[in-house]
């Protein structure tokens, strides 16, 4: 009897962890069901990827959606609506930008409400952690968070404001016993407020100065205090959005010697220099700041040598009229969450020959394995059946129309990019597809498996 199966994607290069190879993937239940070349049976949807590459779905481990409470800045609906014209299927949110902020079971239980009813794509959230919510970890822990944010440094958001030191001991021996990492904004708190101070007292407010206040060693420094906080408490750290090839280094000497510690990168720290954000202006300003030629240099080394765990897009967008006004005083953040494939085939595939089963690890394997999220994260027989249909030859412009934020800003925007995301496949069901949102919102909680 022939098999019969929900979909079935014939003659595309699949991107699997060993490697691409030409093969047929068929899907029963939302779940990959087999692999294999010209596979036998019928299916009630067929797709011809023929000249395409299936990568697994982007997980997209930082976003800032804002949703509710500054819906005027991003929504749930166009935030997942954007990931996915980017490839993605996935995306963890984080606890502030929001308002109130995700830092008890109530405020977490109207995001999920928000989420349940509009989010395109599957989704998860981080809690967050201040010196006023120490009491509320386990409560969020019981909703599901995948785990937990803070700030060395002022956040920008008054409400949520940064760990200080004793709440970075009392919060990380909590959340070891809890089995959830932490993810730290890594900036000395001192140096960058009296850098700053400094700054606009001498009214010194251009993008050059902004890159004064915030210098390298602010990140450096930071880095190397959180993972004695780790190591002493035992907790999971995960280094946010770095920015410098020293933090990575001490991430990885860390590793070597048994601390529980990996980092993440964002592809604007692979892709953007100090140069080109003084070209670009506010639209490129974000916290740490992008750095210097020669840094990013060491950075594509750091990433090629497996040191960095995996690359999000720490999406963040604002009213675009935050943005207007002296560098040093407008709103840091940058809209990103789109292109965060398109990106990484361009410059690390395509310009640097980064194997693109790298890539796939990068974006969504490595991820979704570090959280614990079952079943997601790569094509193997057993997993969601999410894919990113991607023509790796399909050279375009980024236009300010093509994209699905609710402001059609980014710094991307006339860049050049090889590698277009046709159609992305969320547990088996076509969410965009040549340019086009065609699902209704089918977004599902994750959460992780502790």
């Amino acid at each position: 009897m022939s098999k019969q199966y929900d979909l079935i994607i014939r003659n595309g290069i699949l991107v699997c962890p060993e490697g691409t190879k030409k093969a047929d993937i068929a899907v029963y239940d939302e779940k990959i069901a087999e692999i294999g070349p010209e596979l036998a049976g019928d299916a009630k949807e067929t797709i011809d990827a023929k000249g395409h590459y299936v990568f697994p779905g982007l997980t997209d481990g930082h976003v800032h959606f804002n949703d509710p409470g500054r819906t005027e800045w991003e929504t749930i609906t166009t935030g997942s609506s954007a990931l996915a014209a980017g490839g993605g299927v996935a995306y963890f949110d984080m606890p502030l930008n929001c308002s109130p902020c995700t830092l008890d079971a109530k405020n977490l239980k109207a995001k999920l409400a928000v989420a349940e009813k509009d989010s395109l794509v599957d989704y998860g959230f981080w809690g967050g952690l201040t010196p006023k919510n120490l009491d509320n970890l386990e409560e969020l822990a019981e909703c599901g968070v995948i785990g937990f944010k803070a700030f060395s440094c002022h956040s920008g958001i008054d409400e949520f404001e940064r760990m200080d030191d004793y709440t970075a001991l009392v919060g990380m021996a909590k959340l070891a016993k809890l089995g959830l990492p932490l993810m730290v904004h890594c900036e000395n708190a001192e140096i960058t407020k009296d850098l700053t101070a400094l700054a606009l007292a001498n009214n010194q407010t251009t993008v050059r100065d902004y890159f004064a206040a915030r210098p390298p060693i602010t990140e450096i420094e930071n880095v190397s205090r959180m993972i004695s906080f780790a190591e002493e408490t035992g907790c999971k750290l995960i280094i946010a959005h770095i920015s410098t090839a020293k933090g990575v280094e001490l991430v990885t000497e860390a590793r070597r010697r048994g601390v529980d510690v990996c980092c993440e990168t964002i592809g604007h720290y692979l892709i953007l220099t100090d140069d080109d954000v003084e070209r670009l202006g506010t639209v490129a300003k974000c916290s740490p700041p992008i750095r210097s030629q020669e840094n990013q240099t060491k950075m594509w080394g750091k990433l090629f040598n497996g040191e960095i765990a995996f690359v999000s897009s720490d999406h963040s967008p604002c009213d675009p009229q935050l943005k207007n006004g002296e560098f040093l005083k407008v709103w840091g953040g940058i809209s990103a969450c789109q292109t965060t494939l398109s990106g990484l085939i361009t410059h690390a595939h395509h310009q640097r020959q980064l194997p693109l089963e790298n890539i796939a690890k990068l974006t969504s394997q490595n991820v979704n394995e570090i959280f614990k999220i079952p079943g997601k994260g790569k094509l193997a027989v057993g997993f969601d059946a999410d894919f990113a249909l991607v023509d790796l030859k399909d050279e375009f412009i980024l236009q300010a129309e093509d994209l699905f934020y609710k402001h059609q800003v980014s710094p991307y925007v006339g860049d050049r990019f090889q590698g277009r995301v046709k159609q992305t496949i969320l547990r088996g069901t076509t969410v965009f597809k040549d340019g086009q949102i065609v699902s209704k919102p089918i977004g599902k909680h994750l959460k992780p498996n502790i």
